[in-house]
């Protein structure tokens, strides 16, 4: 399996040699001699590097290298697991006695079974991301002089005070293997550059960021985000002259740029089945898309489709097979405005009595055993859908929202709040200059039931976030979320500025 790009990397040669076979083959074999029902074996390496540049100045450039395996069992009914990072036979059949000796502690304790979701033995499989020039290749004093370059240039326009530029990368490497026969290798990178600029006018503070998204992209993103530049200090500027906005009821025009964490927030995170059931709070909570509302639950509007999607090229959570050897897909959440569906492991989905898993299991190290994710969340585009210009002339008296900044939403995925980089007011069809403090509040499904229109194959962009926190201890993933422009009507907009005076 390999991703549709037409030039996409190999897998790395120095991986490839670490004794992956022999080290599954010692773990899994002293697992099956122990009794184990099942067991996996996951070996990883991970890099990570970290750059910010403060006006032209390095302030951070860290680079991490995480390499080391895990061994996950199920014995006498419930899990176990252990991790190590020393590279021998010897230590990998260690580990699967600890992994075991872990179960047979838990088992007089544990109320529920565990039982996985059957899934078809996939052997030998390789599977890379799409990319096409890997950022560990290009030096961080190289990248470094990059950003600061590009300080320097948005410093020179008197309009800026300050600027602030960051690169998040990312290369993950994964070998797996299990007592089912499964065995897959992969690889993928990700990247996340941001500048932000700031300016202070009479005591008024404020600051305009870049709005390309974080990406499964490599080094060749970056003249992305560079061509976003020249236009940061006249947004800015415009931004701090902008007339403060008036609270009411606005119909909205909401960008992707924005409208993907919405997303995340409103959908992704109550869609996951394992917080649906009470079984997950930490982070976010649980959701108020509980099960006995499945099929019958109006989320919102019948144009709103949304998928889970494991497979979108370049989304931050795709991958040809997750931590449990599944192979990976696109799967309905919602369809025709109904709640039809969950992003599921193998584990609650065999609980929920279905007959499959639709790939969401992840650990974010081999220190930590995988758990339910989220896939690519995405709101399908209107086919035949007008652009976004073609949605702002649908409004008569409303507001266009573009990116994202603050959120707010409660513990049931349900009430929330959210704001953005910049807002233009909508009159007559036609933008008629910015607004300031801006706030869009709503319930989740008062807010995509009003769903007036959405938007076409022009206007979707696949957003995202390199963090999204789960899970004790915690765990951090990241994810996309793609969407076209769409239209609400008859939203309640705050006044921040106001609200934070009460």
């Amino acid at each position: 399996m390999r991703s549709r790009l037409a030039r996409v990397p190999d897998i790395d040669p120095d991986f490839l040699a670490l004794p992956l076979r022999e080290l599954a083959d010692a773990a899994l074999g002293r697992a099956a001699e122990l009794g184990a029902e099942h067991a996996d074996f996951r070996l990883e390496r991970i890099r990570d590097r970290t750059l910010a540049v403060s006006d032209g100045a390095v302030e951070t450039a860290a680079e991490g290298d995480t390499l080391g395996f895990a061994v996950r069992v199920v014995h006498r009914g419930v899990w176990g697991f252990a991790s190590a990072d020393t590279l021998t036979p010897d230590a990998a059949a260690r580990t699967a006695e600890r992994a075991v000796a872990v179960a047979e502690v838990a088992a007089p304790l544990a109320t529920d079974r565990v039982e996985l979701a059957p899934e078809p033995v996939h052997a030998g499989r390789v599977w890379v991301s799409a990319y096409e020039e890997d950022p560990f290749e290009v030096s961080m004093r190289a990248q470094a002089a990059l950003l600061s370059g590009w300080c320097r240039r948005l410093l020179e326009d008197g309009r800026v005070d300050h600027v602030d530029a960051s690169l998040l990368q990312a290369k993950e490497q994964k070998f797996y293997a299990d007592t089912a026969g499964t065995s897959t290798t992969q690889q993928r990178v990700r990247i996340a550059p941001e500048v932000e600029v700031v300016a202070n006018r009479g005591g008024l503070l404020d600051s305009m960021r870049t709005l390309s998204p974080p990406a499964g992209r490599g080094w060749e993103y970056l003249p992305t985000v560079e061509a976003e530049l020249a236009d940061l200090p006249a947004l800015l500027d415009e931004k701090l002259r902008a007339p403060s906005v008036e609270p009411g009821r606005y119909d909205l025009v909401i960008d992707p740029s924005q409208l993907w964490l919405t997303i995340h927030e409103s959908i992704g995170h109550a869609t996951e089945l394992d917080r649906a059931l009470g079984y997950e709070a930490a982070y976010a909570g649980t959701s108020f898309a509980t099960p006995d509302r499945l099929d019958s639950l109006r989320y919102g509007a019948p144009s709103m489709h949304v998928t889970g999607d494991r497979t979108a090229e370049h989304g931050l959570a795709t991958i040809g097979f997750d931590d449990e050897g599944v192979a990976t897909s696109s799967f309905d959440l919602i369809r025709d405005g109904v709640l039809t569906g969950y992003q599921r492991d193998r584990r609650i989905s065999a609980a929920r009595g279905l007959r499959s898993s639709n790939g969401c299991a992840f650990a974010d190290s081999p220190g930590h055993m995988p758990i339910q994710r989220m896939a690519n969340v995405s709101l399908a585009a209107d086919p035949s859908g007008p652009d976004t210009e073609g949605l702002i002339a649908g409004v008569e008296d409303g507001i266009y929202v573009v990116g994202d900044r603050s959120w707010s939403i409660d513990m049931q995925r349900y009430n929330f709040q959210f704001t953005g980089q910049r807002f233009y007011r909508i009159r007559g069809g036609h933008l008629d200059g910015m607004l300031r403090d801006v706030a869009y509040q709503a319930s989740t499904t008062e807010f995509w039931n009003s769903m007036a229109a959405v938007g076409g194959p022009a206007s979707y962009v696949l957003g995202g976030t390199f963090r999204c926190g789960k899970g004790q201890p915690g765990q951090v993933a990241a994810v996309s979320h793609g969407c076209p422009a769409a239209a609400f009507t008859d939203v309640r907009v705050l006044n921040t500025a106001q609200e934070a005076g009460k």
